[in-house]
């Protein structure tokens, strides 16, 4: 078969493969990128909160607050795509393809950088090193994120997969 008579813009799920479309910019891999962040962000604050008024160790504060930025950043993207018409199986689908790498890299940096932060992990919800720390750790976040969701939406992945529904 002929790849390059194959015409990629008459199929919505190839048209982010970044064959000089807009798919694969930086614009689309920077809001992806955002929209995770607020997910991560809303689910590890609220998981601290909870697991520091529970009195709860390090571990499984840390637990609670990773599983919860999933949660959140799933449903951000679920909610987007049930108003885009989808039925709740399919949109779960989506929020999975389009989130869970996204996520997954955003949790283990921003993490990371709280754990081999020294006294981080012991800072309270009222010191400024907690806030420090996890402020910056999404930040680093954030910059190791985007060109990951960049590479992924120029590959029709990710993102793109909510793009195309649009």
């Amino acid at each position: 078969m002929d790849h390059t008579a194959h015409d990629h813009s008459a199929h919505p799920a190839h048209a982010a493969h970044g064959h000089g479309t807009p798919g694969a910019s930086w614009n689309m891999a920077v809001k992806a990128t955002l929209h995770c962040l607020t997910g991560c962000a809303v689910g590890e604050v609220l998981g601290m909160v909870i697991g520091t008024a529970l009195m709860w160790g390090n571990v499984p504060t840390m637990a609670l607050a990773i599983a919860l930025a999933f949660l959140f950043g799933y449903s951000f993207t679920l909610y987007a795509v049930l108003r885009a018409g989808l039925d709740l199986r399919a949109a779960v689908k989506v929020a999975l393809a389009a989130d869970t790498v996204s996520i997954a890299v955003m949790e283990l940096v921003d993490n990371a950088i709280i754990a081999l932060t020294p006294g981080a992990m012991d800072a309270h919800l009222s010191e400024g090193l907690f806030w420090y720390a996890l402020l910056g750790g999404f930040a680093v976040a954030f910059v190791i994120t985007t060109p990951v969701n960049k590479w992924m939406i120029g590959r029709g992945k990710g993102h793109a997969v909510v793009h195309a529904l649009h």
